[in-house]
């Protein structure tokens, strides 16, 4: 339910009352100011109300803006506000001020009035007949649904998404939103599109390579479409924000096991080099995840680096350039579409390992550089990398005993970085089921605790959790690959994706401003440290001489149906809640 009040009678021949009523408004006209008040009280607690000057002229588009974003608890424009059920608490008893008093009043209750940038759209509440017409005349002489078309597309987004798929998929989005259909609903058919891409690539026939491509652009465009809708119709929910923030990821890693299935069945076994592109693609995320929770409050930066990025993207060209460096979601479909359909699996891991560690290098060397020249991060910052680390009961006892351990200004990325080049260097190099990996992984533990003793605010602490990643995800698939049997790296490959679901939950959650999950919830999966010396212990237990392989593959497997159980049900629990934020990814970032 949503009412908009007008605080005083219509002016004649005005659009308004039409225009709201478009919107899903009810409307009522109070007959004064001394009305409005009563006008108020009629509505319900759970409803959104609208109060609107009736002299004000504007775009219909520049109202929804203001009156309908269910991401923000009130929205103003000139002669204009609304306020949702979380708000109506701070309205003032008397709102016969009318839409601008009682914005004020909103304000200094302490509440966020959203206030939409409004570009070439008009919102003004003229003073006279010939400044109304002059706003009426400003307002037919721009065409308000071409901006709301414009305004549906990210202002930053990849090379390949801005020139090969918005400029059609925002009239696909125009059309679902007249037909009544929602970003959720688009969302799932991109997610069941990339699954039957997935079954094509798993059939190991060339057609269904070639379908298998041609479906996976099917499902970028709909994923592409699904944010354009929400951004069109203003239909942001928290449900979406779950199915946005995760169903990217479940398409491009189920699409790599369809690969893998499809090159076993004929005859080539890829699992370790899907596997390898899961890990580096998880790690590439982590980084840049890290580094943009390290910076959250950080206000400029006076490195060379930061300065010769704003004087190349002052240059056009280098702007596109260096976005499709980065090979962000776009271009890494479309390579993958390509390669799937033209090629074989092994060549389009191959081509897709070496891009997108080049792409890693490149993000990663600018990360590095530009924190060189920052200051010490700020305990908000601290903690939300120390949240991203994953880091479980190992960790934290290992911390508390080595607290007083002194460590130069980046001994904390060195330590971590020793704690995970021992354990990966032992299980590569240690004979198969010693257990020469076990003390690695506790060495690793301990590494990890002295890492976490203290805050983390030094220039390259956020590079603990990518370390983390690398580390964890490593072991398990050098000692998979290593085991050489039927089944065992497949379900290592189960056994990290349910692992990378987690890691992106919790950025995620953190990203909403609601923090990490809950720490029995870190607790209950071992941290990325226990979960490390466990995988360890099963390779030494099943890997040795005459040791059964398979018993390493259900152990595998075992700790894969635990851990996505309990983060699964814990995950769905908080975004189907009220609690959860309505997220979604504006910012243009790679993903």
């Amino acid at each position: 339910m949503s009412t908009a009040i007008l605080t005083g009678p219509p002016v004649a021949g005005s659009s308004l009352e039409a225009d709201l009523r478009s919107l899903g408004f009810e409307v009522r006209a109070a007959s004064g100011p001394t009305a409005i008040g009563t006008e108020l009280a009629a509505t319900t607690a759970d409803e959104r109300v609208a109060l609107i000057d009736p002299r004000f002229v504007g775009h219909t588009h520049a109202l929804r803006l203001a009156l309908r974003d269910p991401r923000f608890a009130a929205g103003a424009l000139p002669g204009v506000l609304a306020v949702g059920p979380e708000a109506r608490h701070a309205l003032p008893r008397d709102p016969g001020g009318g839409p601008q008093a009682v914005t004020e009043a909103l304000e200094a209750a302490g509440v966020q009035v959203h206030r939409p940038e409004l570009g070439t759209l008009v919102a003004t509440v003229p003073a006279d007949d010939a400044a109304r017409a002059e706003a009426e005349q400003a307002v037919a002489a721009v065409d308000g649904e071409a901006v709301r078309l414009r305004s549906a597309v990210k202002s930053r987004d990849g090379f390949f998404t801005t020139f090969c798929i918005s400029p059609y998929s925002r009239y696909l989005a125009r059309w679902c939103a007249r037909r009544g259909l929602t970003p959720n609903q688009v969302t799932t058919a991109s997610l069941i599109t990339a699954l039957i891409a997935a079954g094509c690539a798993a059939s190991g026939e060339r057609w269904g390579f070639v379908a298998a491509g041609v479906l996976l652009i099917a499902s970028f465009v709909l994923d592409a479409t699904d944010g354009q809708l929400a951004r069109y119709d203003l239909q942001y929910s928290t449900l979406g924000a779950w199915l946005d923030a995760t169903f990217d990821r479940a398409k491009e890693y189920s699409y790599y096991a369809g690969l893998a299935l499809g090159a076993a069945r004929g005859g080539d076994d890829v699992w370790a080099l899907a596997l390898g592109a899961m890990l580096l693609m998880t790690a590439r995320h982590t980084v840049d995840f890290s580094f943009n929770e390290a910076s959250h409050d950080v206000t400029g930066n006076t490195s060379r680096t930061a300065a010769l990025s704003s004087k190349l993207d002052s240059a056009g060209w280098t702007v596109w350039a260096r976005r499709m460096i980065v090979l962000p979601i776009g271009e890494r479909w479309a390579l993958i579409a390509v390669l799937t359909a033209a090629t074989t699996p092994r060549i389009t891991f191959v081509v897709l390992l070496v891009a997108g560690s080049l792409a890693a290098c490149y993000t990663t060397a600018g990360r590095l550089l530009r924190s060189l020249h920052r200051r010490a991060r700020t305990d908000r910052a601290a903690e939300g990398v120390r949240a991203l680390t994953d880091s479980g009961p190992l960790a934290e006892l290992a911390g508390r005993l080595l607290r007083p351990l002194p460590l130069p200004r980046l001994g904390v990325p060195a330590v971590a970085l020793l704690g995970g080049a021992v354990i990966l260097a032992t299980a590569w190099a240690a004979p198969l089921g010693s257990a020469w990996p076990v003390a690695a992984a506790a060495c690793y533990a301990l590494c990890a605790g002295v890492a976490l003793a203290r805050p983390l605010k030094g220039p390259l602490d956020w590079l603990l959790p990518p370390i983390f990643r690398i580390a964890e995800y490593g072991t398990i698939l050098v000692l998979a690959a290593r085991a050489d049997t039927d089944g065992t790296l497949p379900a290592a490959f189960g056994l990290v994706a349910a692992l990378a679901y987690h890691h992106y939950d919790t950025v995620y959650r953190i990203r909403g401003g609601t923090g990490a999950p809950p720490h029995w919830l870190v607790r209950a999966v071992g941290g990325h440290e226990g979960r490390t010396l466990l995988v360890t212990v099963a390779a030494a237990l099943q890997l040795g001489d005459g040791g059964r392989t398979q018993g390493f593959t259900f152990a595998l497997t075992t700790l894969a149906v635990v851990i996505a159980a309990v983060v699964l049900v814990e995950s769905i629990r908080f975004w189907v809640s009220s609690q959860a934020p309505a997220v979604h990814d504006e910012t243009g970032e790679p993903a």
